[in-house]
């Protein structure tokens, strides 16, 4: 069988993107990105969210990342006019087009600590951006994870059947099940790879310092994990009294339903008694169903941010477990070591 020949240029800008509607399955990142954004986030106070624009292309199953900027936030809300930060992310972006520098819309960044991103605010920035990009995610940055040694970044973006039941309105206990939804499907977690240019390759081994020890990997022998487990127990109690208030907030939707069935019933058996002597009397029986207004339907709860509390409780949880998880191994090695001396 004869080989298949080369297509020319002309002919694969002919061919239809077929990949234009394929899954994402990975985010890359550049390496000025991830260290600008590590530099915005700790030049400031780690308590406070800071954000960012993310610019790149978006090519088949990847979404290349190229380069970010960050928002402003010195300013207080009385000095903030309205549309300041669009015209900020406009010029900026006209800047970057003057430099022949990437100017699309990918995205955005925050800061966190463990799983605090998941709230609504993330949601409803989420919904906003899909309206003009359908592709798009948020890069996460954890300064706590990253200060322990790790990279401290995971990009996130929304499930498309928690978006499409998002937008039919309030989720409902039944539309969560009519959906089939969890809390675990609010999220979806996409791989990252951090790609460097061969340029910058060669820049990093040339700075690189000679030893190959650095205080990093000092750091990682310590054994305190306290003030880490101490700061993930205070939110995840903060979360379990949250958590209850959303369950006294049903219950207290369960009580007013069913005092209202009791109403409906009671309303039905009187009728019916009318209905009796109305009959007896040689009357036209009154219907039975209770007059249209007389009974509002009992408007239940949003269940959004039971879902998102339980995320951000198992957050928690995974973060408590790896920090025990390396104590522990931490503890026996330094157990063999002292025996053995």
């Amino acid at each position: 069988m004869a080989a298949s020949q080369p297509m020319s240029f002309a002919a694969l800008a002919a061919r239809p993107k077929e990949d234009s509607k394929a899954p994402l399955t990975r985010v890359q990142l550049e390496g000025q990105v991830v260290l600008k954004i590590a530099r915005h986030c700790r030049e400031n106070d780690t308590t406070a969210m800071v954000t960012g624009q993310l610019l790149g292309l978006d090519v088949g199953p990847t979404l290349e990342v190229t380069d970010c900027f960050p928002y402003p936030g010195n300013l207080g809300e009385e000095e903030q006019e309205v549309g300041e930060g669009e015209s900020y992310q406009l010029e900026m972006m006209r800047c970057l087009r003057e430099v022949n520098a990437d100017n699309n819309t990918v995205g955005w960044y925050q800061s966190t600590i463990s799983g605090s991103f998941q709230v609504v605010e993330i949601i409803e920035t989420f919904v906003s951006y899909m309206e003009s990009l359908e592709r798009c995610v948020c890069i996460v940055y954890d300064a706590t994870a990253a200060a322990g040694g790790a990279l401290g970044v995971k990009a996130v973006r929304l499930s498309q059947p928690f978006v499409e039941a998002y937008r039919e309105g309030s989720l409902t206990i039944e539309k969560i099940r009519a959906k089939g939804l969890s809390w675990h499907d609010v999220f979806v977690e996409i791989p990252v790879t951090v790609h460097n240019s061969p340029m910058a390759a060669a820049l990093a081994a040339e700075i690189a310092p000679p030893s190959t020890t650095t205080a990093l990997d000092y750091e990682r022998l310590g054994l305190g994990v306290a003030a880490l487990l101490e700061k993930n127990l205070e939110f995840l109690n903060d979360c379990l009294d949250d958590l209850m208030v959303e369950q006294g907030k049903l219950s207290m939707h369960q009580n007013q339903l069913r005092r209202q069935q009791q109403a409906i019933a009671q309303f039905k058996v009187q009728r019916r008694q009318e209905n009796l002597a109305r009959r007896a009397a040689g009357e036209e029986p009154l219907s039975e169903d209770p007059p249209e207004g007389m009974f509002k339907p009992v408007a239940e709860p949003n269940q959004l941010d039971n879902m998102l509390l339980s995320n951000q409780m198992a957050s928690y949880c995974q973060h408590i477990n790896s920090a025990t998880q390396q104590a522990l191994s931490k503890l026996t090695l330094m157990e063999g070591l002292q025996r053995a001396l």
